[in-house]
């Protein structure tokens, strides 16, 4: 039930946010990992608070790379496959077509997304970051046979 309702408010997150700001932002150009490619959609600044819709590729075989953010996001699968890993080397989430992931801020919250399917993955992910902040931030390789 908890899951159910946590997909529920990402998905309503992201749909308002498209819904509401329906104004063009700054595209806020940042290093993506090889073979990921991130295309802004729309932001906008509500007093401290960034909200940035982006639309995320990733090519078979491609990854995102190591990386946590400093605020939450909200993300909704497209097309494909996203197998997602945390600092243990173990996967906490398979989400196809149609499912939502919820990622929480923190330095204690490294992962990676990974493509592992034949067909490109596509994500639409809302960033809730404090003004200013970056989109993530890179770390290094926990300890984990995979890149």
């Amino acid at each position: 039930m908890k899951i159910r309702r946590r997909a529920a408010m990402a998905g309503t997150a992201v749909a308002a946010l498209a819904l509401v700001t329906g104004m063009t932002g700054t595209a806020q150009a940042t290093p993506a990992s090889p073979g990921v490619v991130g295309k802004t959609l729309t932001q906008t600044t509500v007093g401290d608070t960034d909200y940035i819709l982006r639309e995320i590729s990733v090519p078979p075989g491609g990854t995102t790379g190591w990386h946590y953010h400093v605020g939450t996001l909200y993300g909704v699968v497209k097309q494909g496959t996203l197998s997602h890993f945390d600092s243990s080397c173990q996967s906490d989430g398979v989400y196809r077509t149609g499912g939502t992931i919820v990622e929480h801020p923190g330095a204690d919250h490294v992962h990676i997304g990974r493509n592992l399917g034949d067909t490109t993955l596509v994500l639409d992910v809302l960033y809730v970051l404090p003004h200013g902040a970056p989109l993530s931030v890179d770390a290094p390789n926990p300890g984990c046979d995979f890149q």
